[in-house]
């Protein structure tokens, strides 16, 4: 009798443990899925920082939220840590919209991480610049930034310097010790090497050129930065010049410092910001949704304005100030150099070897 008891004892414990564990598994449910109770969907959004994660923050996506009854999560990272990320979730992705360079975007689509755009869904995409399509609409750019030459104009005019107006500036030798460039490790970095080729007869295929000349203008260099952030160099005083982003640089301008950006006669790289739906995404509709937001002619206008994005969309109407400040029209974005990506990511990482040991690695 007693052993049955026990026995009928042990049955209830094991099937109270069942229900327990049972119950824990239903209600466990992903941070990125609505719950089954009718909550809110959450989309996950990983993008840059500092600035533009502010700024998107306060204007962007409170208004992508309010229209669709969502809630957006931030996850911060440059293009670099988002690509890391992609890859590290490849078999379980957790990232439905990923913000990425132009560079590192061509990076995530031939590793497959990304999903072409729905044009059912996307249909600003009719609207959008031919510069900042993809061939197989596998992401698109939704901001137009130009990488050319900054100077500090009040440190210039204190010495009765010249603006500069070349690539080549950057070797005069009164800079030496007065510079701080941005390391082949970010895409400020590549365009400086591709651009210092460009100005002495090179290009992408013969980068020779861009090495020789690297390495006279490395001798006026401080350091390599590797976050592509040189503004506090700048209000420092470390840097008097660098090679930068416009949009970076109207945002510390913006900031009251004397900044100044300048297109050398050799002309400049577009760098295009991408917004890509991640490959079998938890919320993808959604995603999609989101990419075409992003790509309408209020939200474009909206980049130009709190970010110095170029717009992509060609119906947006900008005037004053910010008509100056950002790439806008057709006519300026002609002028624009496009990187053919899928080359140069084949010999990104020869470049960078190369470039850590013959020009970096010193400074």
């Amino acid at each position: 009798m007693m052993l049955k008891s026990k026995t009928v004892l042990t049955v209830l414990i094991c099937l109270l443990f069942t229900m327990i564990v049972g119950c824990g598994n239903q209600t466990a449910s992903s941070p990125n899925q609505s719950s089954k109770s009718g909550g809110e969907k959450t989309l996950v959004l990983a993008a840059y920082g500092g600035s533009y994660e502010k700024k998107m923050k306060e204007t962007i996506i409170p208004k992508f939220e309010k229209e669709f009854g969502v809630k957006v999560k931030y996850i911060t990272g440059s293009s670099i840590d988002t690509l890391s990320k992609l890859q590290a979730q490849k078999d379980n992705p957790q990232i439905d919209v990923a913000f990425l360079d132009d560079g590192p975007q061509a990076q995530a689509k031939a590793f497959g991480l990304l999903a072409p755009l729905d044009e059912k869904i996307v249909t600003n995409l009719n609207n959008v610049y031919d510069i900042a399509k993809d061939k197989e609409n596998i992401g698109v750019g939704f901001g137009i930034v130009v990488t050319g030459l900054a100077y500090n104009k009040d440190y210039f005019v204190q010495n009765g310097w010249k603006p500069l107006t070349s690539w080549n500036d950057l070797e005069d030798p009164k800079f030496k010790g007065k510079l701080v460039l941005p390391s082949i490790s970010n895409t400020y970095g590549v365009h400086l090497l591709l651009m210092a080729a460009f100005a002495n007869g090179g290009n992408e295929k013969n980068i020779e050129p861009g090495f020789e000349k690297l390495k006279k203008i490395a001798e006026n260099a401080v350091t390599f930065d590797k976050t592509a952030d040189v503004s506090n160099y700048f209000l420092q005083g470390q840097t008097v010049a660098s090679a930068w982003g416009s949009s970076r640089v109207y945002t510390l301008q913006d900031s009251g410092f004397p900044i100044e950006f300048v297109i050398p006669r050799e002309g400049a790289p577009a760098l295009m910001t991408t917004a890509n739906v991640v490959k079998n995404a938890p919320n993808a509709e959604l995603a999609q949704k989101f990419v075409n937001f992003i790509l309408s002619e209020e939200v474009q206008t909206e980049f130009a304005h709190s970010l110095f994005d170029g717009p992509v969309n060609k119906n947006v109407k900008l005037d004053g100030d910010i008509a100056k400040k950002v790439v806008y029209g057709e006519e300026q974005v002609k002028k624009l150099i496009k990187v053919d990506w899928e080359y140069v990511n084949q010999k990104r990482a020869e470049w960078t070897e190369r470039a850590n040991k013959e020009i970096e690695v010193t400074r």
